[in-house]
């Protein structure tokens, strides 16, 4: 899943003013890979964009990229508020 997280690192550090800030943390369940994003706070909207636009198309990216995987692949932009 090492692979996956890069991913979806290199993508959200594209697309932000703060790209020192990007964390993404990785959660494993039997079902599940979860991944939550945590940005600078002037960065939320950048990855979320318009109307979740942004943010829907990384989760596009991420599915297909594990579409050989048995488990289930989740994003999150973490909520600091």
């Amino acid at each position: 899943m090492k692979e996956l997280k890069e991913l979806v690192e290199t993508i959200v550090q594209s697309l932000v003013d703060h790209p020192e800030e990007v964390v993404v943390t990785e959660t494993l369940d039997e079902h599940t890979i979860t991944y939550v994003l945590s940005v600078h706070d002037e960065d939320v909207g950048k990855v979320i964009g318009k109307q979740g636009r942004t943010i829907h198309a990384i989760r596009t990216v991420v599915h297909a990229a594990a579409s050989q995987q048995p488990k289930r692949v989740i994003v999150h932009v973490k909520d600091k508020g």
